[in-house]
């Protein structure tokens, strides 16, 4: 059952990490174990939470590993009290990652987006140069590696949104050195005969980050909204986690692409509006809403992995909720509104 409010950041990881029956069912049918790369990021506790959740109720042997830096010990200690075991490692460093555990199932998260535009040798090392090291270790995984929609490039508003068969055209560093994480990836598949799957997301929004939750929190201070980027998709993070783990089951060589994003293109001024109602006070624009914007075509997938749970009136319930208790920001705004992939 869905819950009417979220009333703490305890409940709310639970619900981010509360498995489908799909999910419980494709790690039922994995062997091995199960190992998240780049797992301190704002999607991977959660889903490191959901995959030992979903093997505990399967009723199988597989343990999850949880591999990032963890800068935070507290974040760290989390995941282990959850029975997730943790290894710090750079990624980066090639010769840790060729001393990281075995693992039948690899999801991988690592990347690097926000301070793109300041620092792209960094960009494309952590998005082009860190995906070989861990196809050179993985070989013999299955491997499911996240990616964007941003490589798609702006299409047409009205249209449905890019497709898996769409030709990239990614605009900015950032996007440009995502394709050529993909790149990288679609590479080894082949090569290696590695079976992977990439996972265009497009956007995850939980209730203390994500392009809605921008939106309600600009509502709520009275802060003007931008309507140039005038449209997008948002999923619910907890059916992103979902997906993720489902798709592993569809990983192949060469590599498959699915599209993971919201099934409906969403009005930033209609959304902000709605925000607007719940919290009694009508929001401010600016700009004029582009005929094109980051949009994301997920029926493909939905049709294959299952359909989203948390519609998006319940998320604007949730965040409308959230932002008026009081409740915590991660404070990592999206830049949702960025044309140009300057991020």
């Amino acid at each position: 059952m869905i819950a009417e409010r979220v009333p703490s950041v305890a409940a709310l990881e639970e619900l981010l990490s509360e498995p489908t029956p799909a999910a419980v069912e494709s790690v039922r049918r994995g062997t091995g174990d199960l190992i998240v790369l780049g797992a301190g990021g704002k999607m991977g506790p959660t889903l490191a939470r959901m995959a030992r959740r979903a093997i505990d109720q399967a009723g199988v042997d597989r343990a999850v590993i949880a591999v990032s830096r963890f800068s935070d010990p507290e974040a760290r200690a989390g995941l282990e009290r959850h029975g997730i075991r943790t290894v710090s490692c750079d990624l980066l460093d090639q010769e840790a990652v060729a001393l990281l555990p075995d693992a039948a199932d690899v999801v991988y998260m690592a990347g690097m987006k926000f301070g793109a535009s300041a620092d792209p040798s960094l960009t494309w090392a952590q998005n082009c140069l860190l995906p070989a090291a861990v196809c050179r270790r993985y070989a013999g995984s299955r491997i499911a590696a996240f990616s964007t929609g941003n490589i798609y490039g702006l299409v047409p508003a009205g249209r449905g949104g890019s497709r898996e068969s769409d030709e990239p055209g990614p605009v900015g560093e950032y996007a440009m050195s995502c394709l050529g994480r993909e790149r990288v990836f679609q590479f080894f598949s082949t090569r290696a005969g590695t079976p992977v799957v990439l996972l265009r997301l497009n956007y995850a929004c939980e209730l203390r980050y994500g392009v809605l939750v921008d939106i309600a929190r600009r509502v709520f201070a009275g802060e003007p909204i931008d309507l140039t980027m005038g449209y997008l998709n948002a999923i619910w993070q907890g059916d992103a986690n979902a997906m993720a783990l489902c798709a592993l089951d569809h990983a192949a060589s060469p590599a498959r692409i699915l599209n993971i994003a919201g099934l409906q293109e969403l009005r930033v001024r209609g959304l902000a509006e709605a925000f607007g109602r719940r919290f009694g006070r009508p929001p401010v624009f600016t700009g004029t809403e582009a005929p094109d914007a980051l949009l994301s075509n997920g029926h493909d997938t939905a049709r294959l992995l299952g359909a989203p749970r948390v519609a998006v009136e319940r998320m604007i319930d949730w965040i409308a909720d959230w932002v008026m208790s009081g409740g915590p920001a991660l404070g990592k705004p999206t830049r949702f509104e960025v044309r140009d992939g300057r991020f």
